[in-house]
Order: C-alpha cells, then sequence, then structure tokens
C-alpha cells in the first residue's frame, strides 16, 4: 500500500517536470521567436550608443511604427553627434513617423547642416518635412545654390519679350541662380514665383530703357537692376545672382503700332465722312421735298387768282380796261421772257394765265 502510493507520487511529480520542461521549450521557442528579430537591432542600438531597449523595440511594433526605420535613424544621429546638439529622442522619431514623416530624410538634412554649419533644429526640419517639402534637398540648394532658367522651358517659352523705349522688341532670356532659405521654406513661394518675378523685372526693367542699344550695350544693368528689387521677399530662396544668357532683336513694335494707329484713324475718317454725306443727303432730300411743298401751295394760291378776278368783275372793283391792261403786261412780259432766251413755262416764271 505505501509502495503503491510512493509510485502514485512519483509518477505525479515527473509528470509535472515534464510538463514544465515542455512548458520552457514553449517559452523559449515562443521566447526567441518574437524578439529574434529585434535581437539584431537591439545589438546595433546598445552597440552604438543609441539606447533603445528590446522593449520598445517591442513597443514600437504594438504602436505600428517600424523599429527598423527608427533604430537606424537614431544611429545615424547618435554617430553624428547630432543628439550633443540637438535635443532628439526615440519618442520625437516615433511621433514624427506617425505623423507621417521620412526619419531617415529629415536626419541626413541635419546631419548636412551640421556639417555645414547651417543654423537648423529638429523641430523646423520635422516642419519642414511634413510640410511636404523635401528638406534633404533643401540643405543640398542652401549649401550649393541651383540655377533656374527664365523663363521656364518647360511651360514652352523660348524668351522674355519686351519693348524698349523706341518701340524695338527684345528677346531676352535669364538663368537665376537661387539657395535655399530655410527660415522661409515654410510657407515660402515656390521656384515658380522667383521665375514670375524675375521675368516681370526684366520687361520692366527693359521697358523703362529709352533705346533698345543701350541694352545691348550693357545687359549687366538690366539683371542688377532687377536684382535690388529685392524679389525674393517672401519665398523659400534667396537669390544669388541674375545673369542675362540670352538677348536678341525682335520686330519694330512701335512702327507697327504706329501704322495700326493711322489705319484705326483712317477707318475713323471714313466712318465720319460717311455720316456728313449721309446728313447732307438726307437735308437735300428734305429741302427737295419742301420745294415741292411749297410749289404745290403756289398752285393753288394761282388757282385761285380766276376766281377772285371774275369776283372782282362781279363787285364791279375791276372793270374791262383793267383787266386788259393786266393782259398787255402778262403779254409784255412773256414777250420779254422771249427776247431774253427763257424756257421757263409761264407759271415758273410767276404769270398767272387768266
Amino acid at each position: 500500500m505505501i509502495e503503491s502510493t510512493v509510485i502514485l507520487a512519483q509518477t505525479f511529480w515527473d509528470m509535472i517536470v515534464w510538463f514544465s520542461v515542455i512548458f520552457g521549450i514553449l517559452f523559449a521557442l515562443v521566447f526567441f521567436g518574437v524578439f529574434a528579430r529585434y535581437l539584431g537591432l537591439w545589438i546595433q542600438a546598445k552597440t552604438t550608443g543609441a539606447n533603445i531597449g528590446l522593449i520598445n523595440l517591442l513597443i514600437m511594433s504594438i504602436r505600428k511604427v517600424n523599429p527598423t526605420i527608427i533604430v537606424r535613424s537614431k544611429i545615424m544621429a547618435v554617430q553624428a553627434g547630432l543628439t550633443h546638439v540637438y535635443p532628439i529622442s526615440t519618442r520625437d522619431l516615433e511621433a514624427h513617423y506617425l505623423a507621417g514623416g521620412n526619419v531617415p530624410n529629415v536626419i541626413r538634412a541635419l546631419i548636412a547642416a551640421h556639417r555645414a554649419n547651417i543654423d537648423l533644429d529638429w523641430v523646423t526640419a520635422s516642419a519642414i518635412d511634413l510640410a511636404g517639402r523635401d528638406v534633404l534637398e533643401a540643405v543640398k540648394t542652401s549649401v550649393h545654390p541651383k540655377v533656374i532658367d527664365c523663363p521656364d522651358p518647360k511651360k514652352g517659352l523660348g524668351s522674355l519679350d519686351a519693348v524698349a523705349g523706341d518701340g524695338i522688341q527684345l528677346k531676352a532670356r535669364a538663368r537665376v541662380t537661387v539657395r535655399t532659405n530655410l527660415k522661409q521654406l515654410i510657407g515660402g513661394a515656390t521656384e515658380e514665383t522667383i521665375i514670375a518675378r524675375v521675368g516681370q523685372g526684366i520687361v520692366q526693367a527693359i521697358g523703362s530703357t529709352a533705346t533698345y542699344a543701350s541694352v545691348l550695350e550693357n545687359p549687366d544693368k538690366i539683371s542688377q537692376t532687377v536684382l535690388n528689387q529685392g524679389l525674393e521677399a517672401q519665398t523659400a530662396f534667396e537669390i544669388v545672382s541674375i545673369d542675362i544668357a540670352d538677348i536678341d532683336v525682335g520686330d519694330n513694335i512701335g512702327a507697327r503700332l504706329q501704322a495700326d494707329q493711322a489705319e484705326a484713324d483712317m477707318h475713323v475718317a471714313r466712318a465720319k465722312a460717311e455720316q456728313r454725306r449721309a446728313a447732307a443727303k438726307a437735308q437735300e432730300q428734305e429741302m427737295v421735298a419742301k420745294t415741292q411743298e411749297n410749289r404745290a401751295k403756289v398752285v393753288l394760291a394761282e388757282a385761285e387768282v380766276p376766281a377772285a378776278v371774275a369776283e372782282a368783275f362781279e363787285k364791279r372793283q375791276m372793270g374791262v380796261l383793267d383787266y386788259y391792261e393786266l393782259k398787255n403786261v402778262q403779254a409784255d412780259t412773256r414777250m420779254r421772257g422771249a427776247i431774253a432766251g427763257s424756257n421757263g413755262s409761264p407759271l415758273e416764271e410767276g404769270q398767272v394765265n387768266l
């Protein structure tokens, strides 16, 4: 009985030991399966002084943060000595990653700015990156200025056309050397604004010149005038220089405009003359109508003369001798008209046929 109890107890403890061993093996497998992918990163962070623990790497995965990017970015910052200059923590890198930023690009930009003695901190660099600007390219442009063609050849514009004071057209092309102004990169205008302002300045400078010959003799005056206008205000760039790459003589715009103006004046004069001719023609027609109206009145008046003569006979206000004397006067008038060569009718001559 005692031996059976001992055997049962021994078997029970053996089972517990076996279960413990199996559980330990499974736990070890799970542990290594979970932490094996972070072990290499943890060793890199530990050996380089990045100070990122193994638990932090696991928490990064839970937060949907790529630990590889954070570790390598932190290693770059530590190895470049940025952590002694800028307070960059692992939490800052994670926050920038979660905000959608390009963490390695920001670190590379800070390293380039630090090596070039450019004042750029983590807050400004991360803000530039989140604003959609390539902060590394901005730092490179700040160190090595780039050249912008004006006008932009991508838009199909071959030259800037301007007219000098004497009416001669000039076709100019300029090259603008700019470098990035990191302090105004956030919210500052882009290259298109620089191109537009430089083009406007060149056209204005040429237009204010008396003759095209002076522009051809001293094109540097045009570029200097444009450069002194402060065109880089409120932009993300600082203009280093403006160089006139090429300038050609175009058409005589002034002569063309004068010819067009003369032709326009001629058309206006013709229109006014036609208007006056039409007014005179209308007035002539009115006078003809009035003449016909007056002639009709004369005819009506002459038609009343015989009736008046008859009435005068009836009232004995006119005698036969008076009538014959009137007829003699009429005959004498017709004779004088015939001698004078008049071809008019008696009515047109003012005579009344009684």
